[in-house]
């Protein structure tokens, strides 16, 4: 027997209608928009009570929304900044860190260097004026 045509064109709407929520999730999520149910159901143009009723759509938005809630530490930025995708993993972050605070010390060493070449080279220079100025030839 044929499924009913009503019941076919019900189960394709409710597809279409997934496949728009899904789409407008990971839109907001790539642009770094934050991710909520008002935003998913407008960027969508579906309802905020449909979004609910679907559990995998709806813990996903959760999810994000507590990513880009700035759950973290005081100060951090919210990680809604920057899309899902695109955040720097805690391993990259202790690299460039490391790779940063070893160039602030290589930065420092050069400083001190520099400063003790000036400082001898200005010493240089207030000696020889005072013996310029002491030699009874001039």
């Amino acid at each position: 027997m044929r499924p009913d045509p009503l019941s076919e064109a019900a189960a394709r709407r409710h597809e279409l209608t997934r496949a728009r929520a899904v789409q407008a999730l990971r839109e907001l999520d790539r642009a770094g928009s934050p991710v909520t149910f008002a935003g998913v159901a407008q960027a969508a143009g579906i309802s905020r009570s449909w979004l609910y009723t679907q559990p995998d759509i709806s813990s996903h938005i959760r999810r994000l929304r507590e990513k880009t809630d700035g759950a973290g530490s005081a100060g951090a930025i919210p990680a809604g900044a920057i899309p899902a995708g695109q955040r720097a993993t805690e391993a990259s972050l202790r690299a460039r860190l490391t790779t940063a605070l070893d160039r602030n010390k290589q930065l420092a060493d050069e400083n001190t260097r520099l400063r003790r070449q000036l400082a001898r080279a200005l010493g240089d220079q207030r000696s020889a004026q005072t013996r310029s100025g002491n030699d009874p030839k001039e």
